[in-house]
């Protein structure tokens, strides 16, 4: 992390509770380094245990990656650098469309069976990620599941939470694999209008579809992210943190780069 990013990020962070008066103890290590640490793990998709010698200790930082996941305080911290952009880029801080997907990822053998399956149209033994962004492509919520879990059954748990925390959200687009009683379900419990963005039956090979480009663009940003070109994780929680600190990353480096002038 350059002084930069670190300048933008270090307001954004979490404050500990010991330094709110609520007790505990005072961190050992500083968070700059534990940071560089994550996104070295996540971004290079090294072991825990091969940490290199730099940073903190590696039960250290897994004790942080660890806190941060079970009380949500990762995706606060995410949730702070992405209204950071939109504000940046001239935007409400809350959306008000959306896009949804998923995407079938191969397995380690270190994922339990409780946590995976076989996706029969993608031919992939492992875990799916459910994703809803906002126009701009920045992450509104993430959903990890086993494989074999319908794209309906899962988009209408991940509306309802995305729903719950974003209350100007109207519009989701979505491909032909979310039709049926969604659109109703949507429509009469979550106050949300889904609109299927369909493919024609006339094209051939690849075309950029309307609003479905935005969450495809997404995804290859995380399939770069060499932890996430597979789940290793045991724990379905610890698969979508990841998923949050890959985005932490492409966020930092948005916000220190130079912003073209809007005509």
């Amino acid at each position: 992390m350059t002084d930069a990013q670190w300048a933008v990020v270090r307001p954004l962070l979490p404050v500990p509770g010991w330094m709110r008066g609520r007790g505990g103890q005072p961190e050992a290590y500083c968070h700059r380094a534990i940071l560089d640490a994550i996104g070295y793990l996540v971004d290079n998709g090294i072991k825990w245990r091969a940490m290199p010698a730099d940073f903190p200790p590696w039960d250290r930082v897994y004790a942080f990656f660890r806190r941060w996941r079970d009380h949500a305080l990762v995706k606060e911290f995410h949730d702070r650098l992405r209204a950071r952009i939109r504000e940046r880029d001239g935007r409400d801080t809350e959306p008000t469309a959306g896009v949804i997907d998923s995407q079938s990822v191969k397995a380690d053998a270190a994922v339990g069976l409780d946590s995976r399956g076989f996706d029969g149209g993608k031919l992939v033994n492992g875990r799916k990620r459910h994703v809803v962004v906002d126009t701009l492509g920045l992450l509104l919520g993430v959903m990890v599941t086993a494989a074999d879990t319908g794209d309906r059954a899962a988009a209408q748990v991940l509306l309802g939470q995305v729903a719950d925390v974003h209350h100007r959200l109207e519009l989701v687009w979505a491909d032909g694999g979310y039709t049926g009683s969604l659109v109703e379900h949507c429509l009469t419990v979550l106050a949300l209008v889904l609109q299927v963005v369909r493919r024609s039956d006339d094209m051939r090979g690849f075309v950029v579809l309307p609003k479905r480009w935005i969450v495809d663009r997404l995804f290859a940003h995380l399939m770069r992210t060499r932890r996430l070109a597979r789940d290793y994780e045991r724990r379905t929680t610890s698969a979508e943190a990841v998923v949050y600190w890959s985005m932490t990353l492409l966020m930092t480096r948005r916000l220190t780069r130079p912003h073209p002038a809007r005509a």
